[in-house]
């Protein structure tokens, strides 16, 4: 395995000869090529597909689509067209004793990405490495491993095609050992970045000998206050709801104030026989269908879960709300509906989250939605980036110090 990483590793120095306008036009030919190989990348992820049930919440991680990869494309071709996040002079100034010293953004070299059933990833990965003068290494889950197979086939083509080398990214095997190996790879690996389920992140955290960025697990709520509008909280529960399930930024409890449960049901109408309601004994009476739990049931309260499942949860006033998120969240995305700025502002200072939201659903916590272009993953942690790993998120940093002969006294 040691071999994979050395030669991902040599290659990672090559970009640095290759131009921000060259890496655009290669992008742009990936993207091209995307579209121009659909139906093949179709047959691939078919594959995989078949060997999961639909009914399987990762299903519709798993899926590709015609439009999805035209979307896809899109992205990359989005992110192609973004400023490089390179060379940027961070800190600059001449010290008193004539030196020059300024702090530039500079790749970190090589990022290995450990992610689950989202061959979506494989691209959105690339792109944001090489737009930012990085090499990766891709270790992909079982799952979505004929599809990430078409798909780094597929950049590894364009790359030689265009001249640049095609090992400045990598795929490995599905195996466990594989994980390991690069959890392991001290001197080839830079930073390692999991995006998935609760699981495997406290799996990378507690095992990892190489730098780690934990990304990706979301327990998101959404407090609807006493002063919450009806029909913006109907529209935002709905939308972070049900928009997408299986995504990270997708709702997993509704925090509802107890003076506003007489409107519960209508709150949640536009949900209504698709999703299956958990509730605690005040809300369960207003919602014929809820599964009643217990107020303080973690299995349900904390639960991030990737399916048309919802958890209720009766506050009697702001604090108490707070007091839940900050017992279960996951420090992902939190969300109120509330019409007094007062208590959104307060709202907002004290949720610690990496995204905070005022009226409006945490399915927009999204790299692309947030003009960045595409992600790698939410980060939840606060050492380092927080928040959509974009291509600025994708670099570190370096002194340059110019002098003239000065010497220390």
């Amino acid at each position: 395995m040691n071999s994979i990483f050395q030669i991902t590793k040599d290659a990672s120095y090559t970009i640095a000869g290759i131009s921000d306008e060259r890496r655009n036009t290669v992008l742009n030919r990936i993207a091209d090529a995307i579209v121009a190989n659909a139906a093949a990348l179709l047959e691939a992820n078919g594959k995989d597909l078949e060997r999961m049930e639909k009914g399987n919440p990762l299903y519709d991680r798993l899926l590709l689509t015609q439009s999805r990869l035209e979307n896809i494309a899109a992205d990359m071709r989005n992110v192609a067209q973004l400023e490089s996040p390179l060379g940027k002079v961070t800190n600059g100034r001449t010290l008193d004793n004539g030196l020059y010293i300024r702090r530039v953004s500079v790749p970190f070299g090589v990022i290995g990405v450990i992610y689950e059933a989202r061959p979506n990833v494989s691209f959105d990965v690339f792109s944001l490495c090489f737009k930012s003068g990085n090499a990766c290494v891709l270790k992909g889950g079982k799952d979505a491993d004929c599809s990430n197979c078409a798909i780094v086939a597929l950049i590894k083509q364009v790359l030689e095609a265009e001249g640049v080398s095609p090992d400045i990214i990598n795929l490995l095997p599905v195996t466990h050992e594989a994980t390991a190996d690069m959890l392991n790879a001290v001197g080839y690996i830079d930073l390692c970045i999991p995006r998935g389920g609760k699981s495997l992140i406290e799996f990378v955290r507690d095992n990892a000998r190489v730098p780690v960025i934990e990304t990706g697990a979301g327990v998101v709520h959404t407090y609807f206050d006493k002063d919450g509008d009806l029909e913006k909280g109907k529209a935002i529960v709905d939308n972070a709801k049900t928009r997408r399930v299986s995504v990270c930024n997708a709702l997993d409890c509704l925090l509802v104030h107890s003076s506003r449960l007489e409107d519960l049901k209508e709150l949640l109408s536009p949900m209504m026989g698709r999703v299956h309601f958990y509730a605690d004994s005040r809300a369960a009476a207003y919602i014929n269908s809820a599964i009643l739990c217990a107020d303080d049931d973690s299995s349900v309260y904390g639960k991030e879960w990737m399916d048309y499942k919802l958890s209720i949860k009766t506050v009697d006033s702001m604090e108490e709300a707070l007091a839940h998120i900050r017992k279960y969240s996951s420090g992902h995305s939190e969300a109120i509906v509330t019409e007094n700025m007062d208590t959104a502002e307060m709202f907002r200072r004290q949720v610690d989250a990496a995204c905070v939201y005022v009226n409006a659903p945490t399915s927009f916590t999204d790299g692309a939605q947030f003009g960045l272009g595409a992600e790698i993953g939410i980060s939840t942690q606060k050492l380092g980036p927080r928040g959509p790993m974009a291509l600025a998120e994708m670099t570190t940093y370096k002194w340059l110090i110019d002098g003239n002969g000065q010497t220390r006294p």
